[in-house]
């Protein structure tokens, strides 16, 4: 069913009239976990992680965000500033009748976690980011080696060629950048990019980042778990280590020693007993 009472398994939901597809799973009077994917991938990510949470209790909504669900792709980049993302978040807790719920993202996902978190604590119970950490520490240690880890930020910024360059040969070049990034399965990726309108909504998420007028993350009082890799080629310790200074509620910092970028599929277990260690010790009262 599309929408409704939140006593009903939800297969797809709407935001701004839109129509965005999502996975329900667990129990369906379980406690929210909404977890949302990054770049380039879908609700897909988290196969090996749901069945995890969903057996410990949870009922995980995991949605195919805006520019990967087929019925959700605009082409404009105004579209894709992370407020309108999280308005998307809050649609699905809504339509699942979830007025608090807990936050799990990765990557892109994580960003648009932190933000709503930080903008939302009304509605976020805990915040379990994985691989980004809080904007701000992204910001503050780009000038001290992060934009070289990030250099593909900018060339995204560019029309036409960045779609073009992930198409070409096949996906070759997007096939080869994955899988120096760490991603060990490629091909679901590499097809998502090669659908033209898909590829520009996805760059589109980096592109509106050049988008004024929107508003900071804000410092974060919710419980907060960051989870990052010592081997992730795109994100340094440096704004790993910052993400402390903007969370004044309870933290836990977690290393995954060895791990690349892409915990969900490489490190599914030891990430979903973070996440479920994190629920367990900040239980809020019925």
């Amino acid at each position: 069913m599309s929408a409704g009472s939140g006593r009903e398994r939800l297969t797809v939901f709407q935001s701004e009239g839109m129509r965005f597809a999502v996975r329900d799973e667990g129990p369906i009077d379980g406690p929210v976990v909404i977890a949302l994917h990054g770049f380039p991938q879908t609700s897909a990510c988290w196969s090996a992680v749901t069945p995890l949470l969903t057996a410990a209790g949870m009922r995980v909504l995991a949605p195919d965000q805006r520019g990967y669900s087929p019925g959700a792709r605009p082409q404009d980049v105004r579209s894709y500033a992370v407020p309108t993302l999280a308005g998307d978040v809050l649609a699905l807790a809504d339509a699942a009748g979830a007025h608090r719920f807990h936050l799990l993202g990765h990557d892109w996902g994580a960003a648009v976690a932190w933000w709503l978190a930080g903008r939302r604590p009304d509605r976020v119970a805990t915040l379990s980011a994985v691989s980004v950490p809080h904007p701000a520490a992204m910001a503050a240690a780009f000038p001290r080696g992060q934009a070289l880890r990030s250099w593909y930020i900018g060339l995204f910024q560019v029309p036409v060629l960045p779609e073009l360059l992930l198409r070409v040969g096949g996906g070759a070049l997007a096939r080869r950048w994955l899988r120096s990034a760490g991603l060990r399965s490629t091909e679901a990726s590499v097809r998502l990019l090669a659908d033209r309108r898909t590829a520009t909504a996805a760059l589109h998420w980096y592109r509106a980042l050049r988008v004024r007028g929107g508003h900071p993350a804000g410092r974060i009082r919710v419980p907060t778990l960051y989870a990052w890799s010592d081997g992730d080629v795109a994100l340094g310790r440096r704004a790993a280590e910052g993400a402390a200074r903007f969370v004044d509620g309870p933290y836990r910092f977690a290393v995954l020693r060895g791990a690349s970028h892409w915990l969900p599929e490489e490190r599914p277990q030891e990430l979903a007993g973070l996440v479920l260690q994190h629920l367990g010790a900040h239980v809020e009262p019925v």
